[in-house]
């Protein structure tokens, strides 16, 4: 390998339906033609990468492909003149490893326009920890505080609290001050949650209501759901007064099955949160918080730093639900 090439994850349909991972040696000259080239030092393992590992045409169109939707690392060319050579950058979000050649390849070339700079506060590493998942629970929580979701009013439910989204979710809402009930089918990571600061723990169970009632008694002030699905309405149907429901998954169903009542009688409101084309004002201003006064506490606990080689079998475990925490993704120097 030399300065013209690089590894990556290649991502090949060798059938129809049929898909090959393998780590591969590949030309920067067949990068994409846009404005930043970027040697990444990290990049961070999401669901959807797992998704795009395995051939899923929702999240990549065309293979072969090189999957990983957040990538950090530092500027090695910009023909528009924004990035000094060597400036540390984070990219998430956008077309990064979904149908453009993504983190998982030790250089990306990306448009100007998807580039955050490195804030104060932060290595290269902890932004990759923390990358879309961390990010995505900092949007979730931005959105219910403008909603007026208070301390005060009660605790927040947090569904799929061991996945990258929910373990953030749990530690920030900790840090600011929120009673958090952390839900997981995971008996074995109890302590984890705790660690993270999770007041009360449950099963999964006890957000998968089964009666069909349309409106249950007040178990939580607020949540942040990244199941989908009963678990969802379970959440809509069981929130207190005036709290917030902020839905940013689907790992179980797309799905949602309830009724106007939680929301014509107790005022809940249900909030959408899409990270990926976050405006770059509100971009830059979460990522200012996530490495100053939203800077989670867990960062070193909740990693597991892996090589490229490495990240075939966590794509593995992760769809298999058996991963906790952060995958980062460590490219060799």
């Amino acid at each position: 390998m030399n300065s013209t090439t690089y590894k990556a994850l290649f991502i090949v349909e060798q059938a129809q339906g049929h898909f090959s991972k393998s780590i591969e040696t590949l030309a920067i000259e067949n990068l994409p033609q846009h404005a930043v080239l970027i040697k990444v030092a990290y990049a961070g393992l999401n669901y959807k990468d797992a998704l795009s590992s395995s051939g899923n045409t929702g999240i990549t169109r065309t293979y072969p492909h090189t999957p990983g939707i957040d990538a950090a690392g530092t500027v090695v060319a910009d023909s528009t003149g924004t990035y000094a050579i060597g400036s540390p950058v984070i990219v998430t979000s956008y077309d990064l490893g979904m149908n453009t050649p993504g983190g998982f390849g030790a250089y990306i070339r990306v448009p100007a326009a998807w580039v955050v700079p490195l804030p104060e506060g932060l290595t290269l590493e902890e932004s990759m920890i923390i990358g879309t998942a961390g990010f995505t629970a900092a949007l979730a929580i931005h959105k219910m505080q403008l909603m007026s979701q208070s301390t005060e009013m009660g605790s927040i439910v947090v569904t799929g609290a061991t996945g990258g989204v929910g373990s953030f979710a749990v530690n920030i809402l900790h840090n600011l001050g929120y009673s958090v009930i952390a839900s997981t089918g995971k008996t074995a990571s109890y302590d984890f949650l705790i660690e993270l600061g999770a007041t009360e723990i449950v099963d999964r169970a006890a957000v998968d209501d089964q009666s069909g009632r349309p409106l249950l008694k007040p178990k939580w002030a607020g949540g942040i759901d990244t199941i989908g699905g009963n678990t969802l309405a379970t959440l809509v149907k069981a929130c207190g007064r005036n709290g917030s429901v902020a839905v940013c998954g689907l790992v179980v169903s797309p799905k949602l099955d309830t009724t106007v009542f939680p929301f014509i009688l107790n005022g809940v409101n249900l909030l959408g949160v899409e990270s990926a084309e976050t405006p770059m004002e509100l971009r830059l201003e979460l990522w200012r918080k996530l490495a100053n006064e939203w800077k989670p506490t867990c960062l070193e606990f909740i990693k597991k730093i892996v090589s490229l080689e490495s990240v075939l079998d966590e794509i593995d475990a992760m769809l298999a639900s058996k991963t906790q925490g952060r995958i980062v993704v460590k490219h060799d120097e």
